[in-house]
């Protein structure tokens, strides 16, 4: 099969499916409708989703997830290179009129976007993860282009209040939040942040993506322990502090089952920001006030690139580091170094924090 444009393409891609069957999601003020042809997809994602669901009226964007074979498009693609660090290819793309076409080499899934196009086509119900990721891809496109800053940051808040925790990736920014969230503390996001600066002051928005944590992390938190099956717990225990923290076996939190109900807030306030560059035998750990100008290292864990996903994709015009210290301006960023210690930087944020008067 081979299309002209990305119109083409998908029209050819959802020929014989109907989508009688809806979602609908609310993500602050983005309202998404998805539709499927997949009565039981569309079940698990409103289950993932529980905390955003809301009635399809009018909503500013339209996603399709269609059940359907591990296809290869008659295209020539280009291998996207891995981000740093990585090293496995996973995703191949095609630029075509209208929009863009991304292909997951590992699952065949196939994700179509532009021009208010949103398709999702392959094997959806195996690759559900997948599909909740397009779908936080539209609402990170929709804020971008809006002018929000997308940033490499976990969250937390208090009333409207919030703090942003950021770090390279496996630095425990997601740990960290849910340490917090023990701390009368709501969720905002995992791995993923947007900000943006307005009359009001600086604010930020979550995606609505459950934080995926290593067994360490819920072995040391007893809100988490119920995450893991108690077999693997007592295996996973028996492993050396150092081994546990490079695993790469995850589970997913669902907040409201460990902390109770409508603690995940997509929307708040950012009064800070605190950044994670400690390492696992580095001593004390050690919380400094930073300014982000004079420390570029610290500013770009917290930059992110939109990536495949995003539209345009003309990267002169992404935003660079003058536009988040712009963003930034009067809003404290705060360094914690030296040694892992989770209980003592929840206690130093928490403290931060306290120091805003109505938190």
């Amino acid at each position: 099969m081979s299309a002209a444009s990305i119109a083409e393409l998908a029209f050819d891609l959802s020929a014989g499916h109907t989508t009688q069957h809806r979602l609908g999601l609310k993500f602050g003020d983005c309202l998404i409708e998805l539709r499927s042809n997949s009565a039981e997809l569309v079940e698990r994602l409103g289950a993932y989703f529980s905390d955003f669901t809301a009635a399809p009226d009018k909503p500013d964007l339209m996603v399709t997830a269609l059940e359907g074979p591990d296809w290869q498009p008659d295209l020539r693609l280009t291998q996207k290179e891995p981000d740093p660090g990585k090293h496995k290819i996973k995703e191949e793309y095609a630029d075509l009129p209208g929009g863009r076409l991304v292909r997951k080499r590992l699952t065949g899934m196939v994700f179509l976007m532009g021009a208010g196009l949103n398709l999702a086509y392959g094997p959806c119900l195996a690759n559900d993860n997948q599909v909740v990721n397009f779908i936080n891809s539209r609402h990170i496109q929709w804020l971008l282009e809006r002018g929000w800053l997308l940033c490499h940051a976990s969250g937390v808040s208090k009333d409207g209040h919030g703090l942003a925790l950021a770090g390279v990736s496996g630095a425990g920014k997601s740990t960290l939040a849910l340490h917090l969230m023990g701390r009368d503390l709501n969720f905002v996001s995992n791995d993923r942040l947007l900000i943006h600066r307005g009359s009001n002051g600086l604010a930020m928005s979550g995606v609505a993506k459950l934080p995926r944590i290593n067994p360490g992390t819920a072995l040391n938190n007893p809100a988490l322990q119920s995450v893991m099956p108690s077999q693997e717990a007592e295996e996973f225990a028996k492993l050396p502090k150092e081994e546990l923290w490079s695993l790469e076996h995850k589970y997913d939190v669902f907040i409201d089952d460990c902390f109770g109900q409508r603690r995940f807030q997509l929307a708040s306030g950012m009064e800070g920001l605190v950044v994670l560059s400690w390492s696992l035998n580095g001593g004390r750990p050690l919380l400094r006030q930073v300014d982000p100008a004079e420390r570029p290292d610290l500013l770009a864990a917290f930059m992110k690139s939109p990536g495949l996903f995003y539209l345009p994709a003309d990267q002169a015009a992404l935003p660079g580091p003058s536009d988040y210290i712009a963003a930034l301006a009067g809003t404290p960023m705060y360094e914690i170094a030296g040694g892992v210690d989770f209980q003592q930087a929840a206690e130093d944020c928490r403290r931060i924090m306290s120091s805003w008067a109505e938190v």
